[in-house]
This record gives C-alpha cells, sequence and structure tokens, in this order.
C-alpha cells in the first residue's frame, strides 16, 4: 500500500511540475523518473533493472530513426520550398491560402514529425502573410490543428500512435486501414470549422499580391540533390512499413535502417545532423516510461485496470467512448504524451482481466490525437505556433485559442465517436 501511495505521488508530482511549466518537462519527467526508482529501493517494490525494463527501445529507436532523416532533410529548405510554392499557387485568396499551407502541413505530418514540420513551415507561413498584408492567426493554428489531426492518420504520424502501435501490435497498415479513414472525415470537418470561425479575416482582400509573385520557391530550396535522396529514402521507408508483416520486422528497425542508409548515401556533417536531433524528446519518452514502470511494479495500474473492469458490463461501444473522450479531454490540458503512456498499462490490464480491448486501443488513438487541439498547451505544435506568432502583429494568446480551437477540439471529437459508433466492428 506504501508503494501505491508514494508511486502515485511522484507521478503526480511531475504531471504538475510538467502542466505548470515549473520545470523544463524534460528535467521535470528525469527528475521524476530517478525520485520513482529511488523511493522503489527504499521501500522494495522497484529497483534500476526494473526500471530499465519498462523503456520501450522500440518506440525510442523509430523516433530516433525518423529524427535523424528530419535532421537531414531540414537544412535542404525543403519544407521552406513547399510553404513557398503553395504560397505562390494560392495567388493570395486566403481560403486558398488556408486549404493548400493546410493540405502540405498535413500530408507532411503523416510520415515526419508534427512539430518539427510547423516549425519550418510557420515562419514561412508568418512572412507570406506579411508580404500580402494578411492576419497569420487563421494559418498558424489551421497549421497546427490539421497537422496534429493528420498525424492520427499513420503509425509515425504522432508519438502517441507510435507508442500505442508498440505496445499492442498495430502495424503501419492497420493505421492506413482503420485511422487513415477517419481522419479524412474529421480532417475536411476541422477545416470547414477553420474557415467558418475565421470568416472574417479569410474574407480580407491582399494587399500586396505584387511581392508574392515575385517569391520564387526555388530559392527556398537549399540542396536540392540531397533533398532528393532523402525523400527517397522516406518512400524507400514507407514501403517496408507496409511490408513489415510480411517482412517480420519490427517499425523501429525500418526507421533507423533508413536513417542509417541516408546518413551512408549523404554523409551531412554528423556533429551538425546530431545536434538537430531532439535529444530531450527522447530522454522525456524514456524518463515518462521510467516512471509508469513504477506505478506498475507499485501495483497502481493493476487497481486502476480492476476498477475499469467492473464496468465491464457496460456495452463495449460504450466503453470505448468514454474512453475516447476521457483522453481527449486529458489531452487538451496534458501533453497527450503522458496521457498515453499512463494509460497504455491500464488497457493491457484490461486485456488480462478478459474485456476485448482492441477497440479500445482506437478510441486512445482518436483521443489523444484530437483532443490536444482544445487548448494552447493540449499538443507541443500548438506552444510552437503560439510562440511564433508572438513575433508578429497578431500573436495567438490562450483567449483566442479557447474561441477558434476548442470548437475544432470538440467537433472533431463528436464527429470522430460517430464513426467509432457506426464502424465499432471493424475496429473489434
Amino acid at each position: 500500500m506504501t508503494g501505491v501511495i508514494l508511486s502515485s505521488l511522484i507521478f503526480l508530482l511531475t504531471l504538475y511540475l510538467i502542466f505548470s511549466e515549473k520545470l523544463n518537462r524534460t528535467i521535470a519527467s528525469i527528475a521524476g523518473a530517478v525520485l520513482m526508482v529511488g523511493v522503489g529501493l527504499i521501500f522494495g517494490f522497484y529497483s534500476e533493472s526494473q526500471a530499465l525494463a519498462t523503456v520501450d527501445f522500440n518506440t525510442i529507436g523509430l523516433l530516433l530513426g525518423m529524427m535523424i532523416i528530419v535532421s537531414i532533410l531540414e537544412p535542404t529548405g525543403f519544407f521552406q520550398y513547399l510553404a513557398v510554392l503553395v504560397g505562390k499557387r494560392s495567388k493570395g485568396n486566403p481560403v486558398l491560402l488556408l486549404v493548400l499551407l493546410g493540405t502540405i502541413t498535413t500530408v507532411v505530418s503523416m510520415f515526419l514529425d508534427n512539430v518539427t514540420t510547423v516549425v519550418l513551415i510557420a515562419p514561412v507561413t508568418i512572412l507570406i502573410c506579411e508580404i500580402v498584408g494578411l492576419n497569420p492567426q487563421p494559418y498558424l493554428m489551421g497549421e497546427a490543428i490539421l497537422s496534429d489531426t493528420g498525424g492520427v492518420a499513420t503509425l509515425i504520424g504522432d508519438p502517441p500512435n507510435i507508442l500505442i502501435g508498440s505496445a499492442s501490435g498495430l502495424s503501419f497498415v492497420d493505421f492506413l486501414t482503420h485511422s487513415l479513414p477517419i481522419v479524412i472525415v474529421v480532417w475536411l470537418v476541422a477545416l470547414l470549422l477553420l474557415r467558418i470561425l475565421f470568416r472574417k479575416d479569410l474574407a480580407k482582400t491582399p494587399t500586396n499580391l505584387d511581392a508574392l509573385a515575385e517569391l520564387n520557391p526555388k530559392n527556398a530550396l537549399n540542396d536540392r540533390k540531397t533533398a532528393i535522396k532523402v525523400i527517397c529514402v522516406v518512400g524507400f521507408a514507407i514501403v517496408a512499413f507496409l511490408l513489415e508483416e510480411v517482412l517480420g520486422i519490427r517499425p523501429a528497425l525500418v526507421a533507423l535502417g533508413a536513417a542509417a542508409i541516408t546518413l551512408v548515401w549523404v554523409r551531412p556533417p554528423i556533429q551538425e545532423t546530431l545536434k538537430r536531433i531532439q535529444w530531450d524528446v527522447l530522454l522525456f519518452f524514456a524518463a515518462l516510461f521510467v516512471l509508469i514502470g513504477g506505478l506498475q511494479a507499485a501495483g497502481v495500474m493493476q487497481d486502476l485496470a480492476g476498477l475499469i473492469a467492473q464496468a465491464k458490463d457496460l456495452p463495449p461501444v460504450l466503453l470505448g467512448l468514454i474512453l475516447l473522450w476521457t483522453v481527449a479531454i486529458l489531452s487538451a490540458f496534458i501533453d497527450n504524451v503522458p496521457v498515453t503512456i499512463a494509460l497504455i498499462p491500464v488497457i493491457q490490464g484490461l486485456g488480462t482481466a478478459g474485456i476485448p480491448v482492441a477497440p479500445l486501443w482506437w478510441a486512445l488513438v482518436f483521443g489523444a490525437g484530437f483532443g490536444g487541439n482544445g487548448t494552447i498547451i493540449g499538443s507541443t505544435a500548438n506552444i510552437v505556433v503560439a510562440s511564433l506568432s508572438e513575433k508578429t502583429h497578431m500573436p495567438i494568446t490562450p483567449k483566442i485559442w479557447n474561441k477558434r480551437g476548442l470548437p475544432v477540439m470538440l467537433a472533431t471529437c463528436f464527429m470522430a465517436s460517430i464513426l467509432y459508433v457506426v464502424f465499432f466492428a471493424f475496429f473489434n
């Protein structure tokens, strides 16, 4: 009982430090993990070997492999090239610009890290808006929201998907057949609602179309040869992901293999490449695994799973909807990664108790993916675009995000719930 109380307090304290931003989230998670192991050793419910065994190296390897690929592609200017290209194609039409920038961001985010995508595309978006005299808020918020939404479509599009896929055994193809169709419909709902919510801003006529016409996408592409090589490797990786069940390999091996091919083929300055990798994110994930491992070792997750198992008499579809909305609401106020890592062992425990968990994995996918759009702190991509908007004359504040982002989150979760119910047999 002592282990249950102490491990729960450590986990809640760590979440508080992360949520309140009193400490950097990586520092807070590492401190929490060290404290969890230390307390576990003292009270005999957790050890160093147990902590090491809790780290999901399939997830860490997959993230590391994709980060290496992105770190090589980033300096080529490929993302900026895409942003400038769609800016010119829009010809200054505000609505078309929203659709094109949102689409490009979404598609890229399905295969590469969505935070990196918005970090690279958002500054160019701000530049285009300043040139033609448009309010950047609709475009920046649209990129973050549609990026988060699109990331739900694939195994590698969003960190929670990677975690869920590794824990449940869901493959890249499973996400394409089960998640992608839902995301397409939800994405259209999100785009339509953004169009309605920002109708006044999108109705304004650009003031400087001549300057937009003078932009040359080719000037943004610094290294065309390298960009082509990396895109070819990404294509190879996608094919390998599609064949992972046939080949009998794990997603981490595909990602790390693709990263190795890219490094050998491109031969980038290795020190510069390593500097661009988000090591803090990898440490954050590893520390969270150790924290949740401590909760499991103390019996917290088993108790929670047993508590939820009492609802086994509920219709399975209702249990799935409850999970979807619970996760969505939590993800709006807490980063969806710790929420996902915390709930994975709970769902596994429900499976052990005899409850069919296949639909619950998908409820977790949709809740974590769409719920983060609800607030400005709901996802890292939201925080990034809000920070970048502070450099403009129209910064995105929490009040503005709540007024625009929260309705989108509620609408997308509602649509996902309808589709979840309609196609429940397929998810099962």
